[in-house]
């Protein structure tokens, strides 16, 4: 299906797509987000992923999202086994949103940090959220307390960056400070309006 007001907001891991898409819902942007409707249908899972990764990822009832993670990001093929259960639940229930949103023939965004690995939609634009490689990288040990090494697998378990920014229709540059990331976004707003005539955001 093609989703002709839908606007993907989409980067890697820490480059900063939480900040810009906060600043986005501020101008009254309609969302769609990818990592909520990822996190309820893990939910909805447990069956399945019990089957795949055994009780290891369990406390109790619960998932264990740090361990699975763990699981998942130090082998290419149990994140591959992750995702050919997952994110054909996550594009059907983004279908079933965008669908009802485009009734209302106003711009939304879809926020998707996996857009270019799990295949593209048919969107009205996409717009990455870039940071250099080197800033993620420091970004991901002082936020998150990973090591180095634990950083780079995160980081080099998504498209590099710089291939992203190359595919993308729109750069948002987030690698100096919020003012600048500010004005970037406002330029990105700037070119929305100009695409629907008396739109208020």
């Amino acid at each position: 299906m093609k989703f002709n007001n839908a606007y993907v907001m989409t980067g890697g891991i820490a480059t900063g797509k939480s900040t810009v898409c906060s600043l986005l819902k501020r101008h009254g942007f309609s969302l769609i987000d990818a990592d909520v409707i990822a996190k309820e249908q893990l939910e909805d899972s447990k069956s399945e992923l019990r089957e795949i990764f055994g009780d290891e990822i369990f406390d109790g009832s619960e998932i264990n999202r740090k361990k699975l993670a763990n699981i998942i990001f130090a082998s290419s093929e149990q994140r591959e086994k992750l995702n050919a259960l997952i994110h054909p639940k996550v594009r059907a229930e983004i279908t079933k949103q965008a669908e009802l949103k485009e009734k209302f023939e106003l711009p939304y965004l879809m926020d998707i940090p996996l857009f270019f690995e799990s295949g593209d939609y048919d969107c009205k634009m996409s717009m990455v959220v870039y940071t250099p490689k080197d800033i993620q990288l420091d970004r991901l040990v002082k936020r998150e307390g990973f090591t180095l090494e634990e950083a780079k697998r995160r980081v080099g378990a998504q498209i590099d960056i710089e291939e992203k920014k190359n595919r993308a229709d729109w750069v948002v540059d987030n690698s100096k400070d919020l003012k600048h990331l500010q004005n970037e976004v406002e330029k990105f707003v700037d070119y929305i309006r100009e695409q629907y005539d008396g739109i208020k955001v």
